[in-house]
């Protein structure tokens, strides 16, 4: 796993484009090197657990507005279903969106992955009904699955890289 051969900024700047918490980051680097896939995704999970809510904060922080333009290819390829949403659709993704930071402080955090607009749409009136310790414990558990679905990509890339490369 080149996570673990990686010098500690390269692994830090790797890390980050996974999660923009530092916390999660420093606690991901202290638990190099990692056995292999079971044990990395098993860390990243723990290291979540353990995040202030300041922490949790400075990952939202990272993550863009649901159907907004995504800043990063990650974001982009997560938000895919989003893309081809008409235009009224994604004018009643940003009212909502609005509505959730509103009412909770933050960006509205949802696992994406092969998601429509409507479909996001329908989980955030969900997700409004919650109490904020609720949705706290909630948006943990989307970022879980986004963490997990990024270091599960990272690692496909690095098998594709290396398939490349003679032994």
């Amino acid at each position: 796993m080149r996570l673990n051969q990686m010098d500690d900024d390269a692994a830090r700047s790797a890390l980050r484009s996974i999660c923009s918490s530092t916390g999660w980051v420093e606690r991901m680097l202290g638990a190099r090197p990692f056995a292999d896939e079971a044990a990395l995704l098993d860390a990243a999970d723990s290291a979540l657990t353990e995040l202030s809510e300041a922490d949790i904060d400075e990952a939202l922080a990272g993550h863009p507005r649901i159907g907004d333009r995504p800043d990063n290819a990650s974001s982009a390829r997560e938000q895919s279903g989003v893309a081809d949403a008409a235009d009224s659709v994604l004018a009643e993704l940003r009212e909502r969106n609005a509505s959730y930071e509103e009412r909770f402080g933050h960006v509205y955090l949802v696992f994406a992955n092969g998601r429509s607009a409507e479909d996001l749409l329908a989980i955030l009136d969900d997700r409004m009904t919650n109490d904020a310790a609720t949705e706290r414990r909630v948006l943990r558990g989307e970022l879980a699955q986004i963490n997990r679905a990024r270091l599960l990509r990272m690692l496909s890339t690095e098998s594709i890289a290396d398939e490349g490369v003679p032994r």
